[in-house]
């Protein structure tokens, strides 16, 4: 059993119009890129997880690099590629085998060279007919070009491989810096500097009034009580409509990406301000992300109460929030520092329950009763059978459950077999993952 680390990042990048978003969409699975002819439709960045021979790597597509270009949108989606380039464990280089070797790709592997990032050179749309001018890509001096078609998937396989070698031997002599991560999210001016500032101990970062003062993501270490921590200061992300500004829409990316590395996530709400959209969305990356996490409502300090302000805060969390009902919450003041000293105690406890392991008897044992107290119910004339479960991972929980047929499980009871579990075990904070099987597939993730 293993923990589910943060995936390795491979990111492509390339000029406009060389079948970027073609090869995203094919390794993916599925058309999440839009494809377009037209020049820039690809304008911000896209992750995905993919996964080759059994290794993992989340997959970063990106707007065409024009770089002599001082049109505002090329402008913006050159620091998106940039952004990529800079959070990249490995860049996909792509070229146009059609097209032929452009002044631009020259352009381009030079700024690659900078980034002194591992980089695999990528001749793309190589079909019998263009196949002949791969070889010209050798002058670009950047290692031996890999031919391929993203629109007939030839020389996937070859490609993969070299990604996942580069992966495996930078992630097996890589050791991160010791201490739970905590990325601290939020809209704008929700005071995530201020309450970073207070759990440091110190003005580590810039407090203002003014929304959009930090810009970047600052990871800084600290310890409290013996335990190390690493804090990660993010801008407060807005809705895509008010983000006008290159630097700002830099900053949603690095707050996105840090949640995407994060063992915990501090949601930061304004607790003076109604829950918006943009709060519940933010709520809904962080759930898809299966990162356990704390909601803080901030400025407590300012809110007038009564006996059930509480209660009503709870209560308003749990409607707007059904999707994350394991959530955790912790009412703060990050000026006066008003429960602040809670911070770390709350992290510590979703992070040990997103990593709690389930032994397979007790494990076996709830299960069965579960199934006992309320039998499946009869879904397309079939009738479920659940024969044993076991946990294959932790960050989040992971359970494989194996039944008679998958397609027989109906999400009603998926869901009161989590709740289930939930009751006998405490996973508080933390999504959990649970997979149906069928008993006579391989049992391998």
């Amino acid at each position: 059993m293993e923990k589910n680390n943060t995936k390795p990042l491979v990111a492509i990048v390339g000029r406009p119009n060389v079948g970027k978003s073609t090869f995203f969409n094919k390794i993916i699975g599925r058309r999440l890129s839009i494809v377009n002819d037209e020049s820039g439709v690809t304008r911000d960045r896209l992750y995905a997880d993919a996964e080759w021979c059994g290794f993992s790597f989340t997959l970063v597509d990106t707007g065409g690099l024009e770089l002599k270009s001082d049109d505002a949108m090329w402008r913006h989606i050159k620091k998106q590629a940039e952004t990529a380039i800079d959070l990249a464990d490995v860049i996909l280089f792509f070229t146009d085998a059609k097209q032929g070797l452009l002044a631009s790709d020259y352009d381009i592997a030079d700024i690659l060279r900078r980034s002194k990032k591992p980089v695999i050179l990528v001749v793309n749309k190589a079909d019998n007919q263009n196949y002949f001018n791969v070889s010209d890509f050798y002058a670009l001096g950047m290692g031996e070009p890999f031919a391929i078609s993203s629109e007939q998937s030839l020389g996937f396989g070859d490609l993969l491989d070299k990604i996942t070698s580069f992966l495996k031997e930078r992630f097996n002599s890589y050791t991160e810096e010791e201490g739970i991560k905590i990325a601290v999210v939020g809209r704008p001016n929700a005071g995530k500097s201020s309450l970073v500032n207070r759990l440091l101990g110190y003005d580590r970062v810039i407090v203002s009034d003014k929304a959009g003062t930090t810009r970047d993501a600052i990871d800084t270490p600290f310890e409290k009580d013996g335990k190390k921590f690493i804090l990660i200061d993010t801008a407060g992300i807005r809705r895509k409509r008010s983000v006008d500004k290159e630097v700002e829409y830099y900053s949603v990316i690095r707050a996105f990406d840090a949640v995407r590395r994060a063992d915990v996530v501090l949601m930061v709400m304004d607790a003076t301000q109604n829950i918006s959209e943009q709060d519940i969305r933010i709520c809904g990356y962080i759930h898809e992300q299966s990162k356990p996490s704390v909601i803080i409502m901030n400025k407590w300090d300012i809110v007038e109460k009564d006996n059930s302000t509480v209660t009503k805060f709870n209560k308003e969390l749990n409607e707007k929030l059904k999707f994350m009902s394991y959530f955790e919450t912790l009412f703060v003041s990050a000026l006066s520092g008003q429960r602040t000293d809670k911070i770390t105690d709350k992290v510590i406890k979703v992070y040990d329950n997103a990593s709690r392991r389930i032994t397979t008897g007790l494990l076996n044992e709830v299960l069965q009763e579960a199934v006992s107290a309320s039998p499946p119910p009869i879904k397309g004339g079939k009738r479920l059978k659940i024969f044993y479960a076991s946990q294959t991972g932790i960050c989040p929980p992971t359970i494989v459950i194996f039944v008679n047929d998958k397609e027989a499980v109906h999400f009603s009871y998926e869901r009161y077999i989590e709740n289930s579990l939930r009751t006998a075990f405490d996973f508080s904070g933390t999504p959990i993952k649970i997979i149906f099987r069928n008993k006579n597939d391989k049992e391998s993730d």
